[in-house]
């Protein structure tokens, strides 16, 4: 036993080096191997990016595809799809003029079609109008630009001219409406008043003649079938310009004569406006009833109409009346109005309705030191308002507050959401242009002070 003592602790000793060492060196070795994996990926990964980025901008130059028909699903009744460019959606470049832009074709597609269908569409002259036998275009004339504000009103109208033509495709049973120009639209500066015409000096504003030259506009034709109002259409903007020139066809799918005589084409013209809501040119309604359906069948035919302003049919229905309340409270130096309801409105939209709001002006020696206004009512003749809204009536020293140079002044509009809003009529009450009804009204006000005292009015111009 002693013997064996000394190899005993021997093995021993080597036994504890051993159990020690190896666990290290194992550790280090699987670090070792992991580095060596994470630098043999991250390098190759490196040369994968390398190897696309080249490949990317090694690839040549393609333009952009052209968008894809549109498919509607099948088994549903005929309805119409509209595809049109916004007007705000074309642009100049900075410092330059649009680009020209060639003729575009619209259509409205039914979701029973199984295949989409293409219009030529052809580039517009004189020669291609075809005159029926009831409408009598006019004669070709030099650029409408050029020419002053009488002769323009006396070829075109005060608002200028629509020319558009018609088609009827019976194995499509389809209407094709081709929007081609505009002639001799009214300038942005029209309707603007002036104190002396004559007065101003030859320039680019004046040709001497007291006849002042209007600016151009960016004009566009929004069309939509009457009385079904669902399908708007709408051509692009032309820049700068009275005599815009559009050549764009708009398709309207699953229609029949007997339908179409019973419909009427609706067109728009619009002023472009980048900063505010867009202007109203004018309109212009074309009955089908009157057009001889058999022609646009056979052949495309040509038809020019003037252009009306929108407050024709507001001069022709009326401008309706309005119910309010008045109460003037001395003590606290407050007048309260209390806007109740409006009848007899004047049919604004194509439906046949309105939009209608009030707003309130409170007027001081003749200024205006406060507004208010309603909420909008949609779609309505007959808007019922139930608002009260309070002013405070300053107060001089020594005497106290009275309605001495105190006014009213109260707007009923017709709201729009593209547009700009309408101004149905206009009521004054206290002022010096206040008569009839309006003026009884407010002395009556003033001599029975804390009562609440209603009455109808008719809005004016």
């Amino acid at each position: 036993m002693g013997d064996h003592g000394p190899d005993m602790n021997t093995l021993e000793t080597d036994y504890v080096v051993l159990v020690s060492v190896v666990p290290a060196v194992l550790g280090l070795t699987a670090a070792a191997i992991l580095a060596v994996t994470a630098c043999f990926c991250a390098r190759r990964i490196r040369r994968q990016k390398k190897k696309a980025g080249h490949e990317v901008s090694s690839l040549p130059f393609q333009p952009p595809r052209p968008p894809r028909a549109v498919r509607s699903p099948s088994g549903q009744p005929p309805q119409y799809l509209k595809k049109s460019p916004s007007p705000t959606g074309i642009k100049p470049p900075p410092g330059g003029h649009l680009p020209a832009q060639s003729p575009t074709e619209q259509s409205c597609i039914p979701t029973n079609a199984t295949a989409p269908i293409t219009t030529t569409t052809t580039k517009y002259s004189e020669e291609n109008e075809l005159t029926p036998k009831k409408v009598q275009l006019e004669p070709k004339s030099p650029d409408v630009d050029h020419l002053d504000g009488n002769e323009n009103e006396t070829e075109y109208g005060k608002l200028g001219s629509i020319v558009f033509k018609l088609r009827y495709l019976a194995d499509r049973s389809a209407l094709v409406v081709s929007v081609v120009r505009c002639r001799g639209l009214p300038g942005k500066n029209h309707g603007s008043t002036t104190t002396d015409l004559t007065a101003l000096p030859a320039g680019p504003l004046c040709n001497g003649n007291g006849n002042v030259k209007q600016s151009a506009t960016d004009p566009y034709v929004k069309l939509q079938l009457l009385p079904d109002k669902q399908h708007k259409v709408k051509t692009r903007v032309v820049r700068n310009t009275r005599n815009p020139v559009y050549d764009e066809d708009f398709t309207f799918y699953g229609l029949t004569l007997v339908e179409l005589a019973g419909m009427s084409l609706h067109f728009v013209v619009l002023s472009f406006d980048r900063y505010s809501r867009d202007d109203v040119i004018g309109e212009v309604v074309c009955p089908l009833s009157g057009i001889d359906l058999q022609q646009i069948e056979n052949q495309q035919v040509a038809l020019s109409r003037e252009i009306q302003p929108r407050s024709l049919k507001i001069r022709a229905q009326g401008r309706g009346e309005l119910l309010i309340s008045l109460c003037w409270q001395p003590a606290a130096a407050r007048l309260t109005v209390v806007l109740l309801k409006a009848r007899n409105l004047p049919r604004m939209d194509v439906t046949g309705l309105a939009d209608p709001y009030v707003k309130i002006y409170l007027l001081y020696n003749g200024q205006r030191i406060a507004k208010k206004k309603t909420h909008v009512k949609k779609r309505t003749l007959s808007p019922v308002f139930n608002e009260s809204f309070a002013f405070d009536i300053p107060s001089t020293e020594g005497a106290g507050a009275t309605l001495e140079g105190v006014s009213l002044e109260l707007m009923l509009l017709d709201w729009d959401r593209v547009t700009k809003n309408e101004v149905i009529g206009r009521l004054e009450l206290g002022g010096p242009r206040s008569t009839g009804s309006a003026l009884n009204h407010w002395k009556e006000v003033c001599n029975s002070p804390r009562r609440q005292i209603a009455d109808w009015h008719k809005l004016r111009e």
